[in-house]
Order: C-alpha cells, then structure tokens, then sequence
C-alpha cells in the first residue's frame, strides 16, 4: 500500500495521464495471455516467496518474442563478494530479500536465456537481465 501510495504520488506530481496503476498479486496478475511486449521486473524477483511462480506470469502476460527485463541483485560471480553474500543471506532474509539469489539457477529454472546482462547503478552489483520470451 505504501509504494502504490508513492507511486500516485509521482504519477500526480509529474501529471502523468498514461500510466494505471494496479494493485494485483505477481503469482497471478488479472492480465490475458500475450499482453505486452515486454515486462519489466525492477528490484523485487530476489524479494518475492516465489520467484518462479512470479516468472511463469511475467512469461504469460509477455508475448512470444518479446522480453524479460530483469533489474536485480545477483549472487556475485566475484568468489569474495558471493561468499559474504552468502554469509549474510540469512541475515537479509530478514531484511526481505535473498543476498545470495544466483542468477544462472534462476535462468535454468525458468527456462529463459538471457540475451543480455549487464552491471548497472552504483555500486555496480545490480544487473540489468534481458531476455527473449520464446514460450
């Protein structure tokens, strides 16, 4: 309730008249199939209790050939930098989000391929992921 507050907020103080703003769960968003040609996941796929279940919507809502975008923190490739992920995880469990979410499990869970990564914002431990919808 509290971001969809801000969220109407900004849409007011920008005076933003194409944007709707919706309250709706992830594992089950009120959208037919084939939707949109892309869905934009910012900073939430590593705070979510399903982050499969949220993906297979994202894949259903998104039609076939358009794309996945995926803003998020990832399990660091850096072999220092995952081992402190990974001894903090249980601590920003905590916090609701999961330090150590390991992007390439993700991806073969959900059986996407990722056409692009790329580190963005700084410090550079967030990840810019994109990839194809092929259902």
């Amino acid at each position: 309730d509290g971001m969809l507050e801000r969220a109407r907020t900004r849409v007011s103080q920008h005076d933003l008249r194409n944007v709707r703003l919706i309250q709706m769960d992830a594992t089950e968003l009120k959208f037919p199939d084939n939707s949109f040609d892309i869905v934009y996941a910012p900073y939430f796929i590593n705070c979510v209790p399903d982050p499969l279940a949220v993906t297979r919507e994202m894949r259903r809502v998104c039609r076939p050939g358009g794309r996945l975008v995926f803003l998020n923190h990832f399990l660091s490739d850096r072999p220092m930098a995952s081992k402190v992920e990974r001894a903090i995880a249980p601590l920003t469990l905590h916090l609701g989000f999961k330090s150590d979410f390991d992007l390439p499990a993700f991806l073969a869970q959900t059986g996407l391929c990722a056409a692009s990564i790329e580190k963005v914002n700084l410090p550079k431990i967030w990840s810019l992921v994109i990839c194809p919808n092929g259902q």
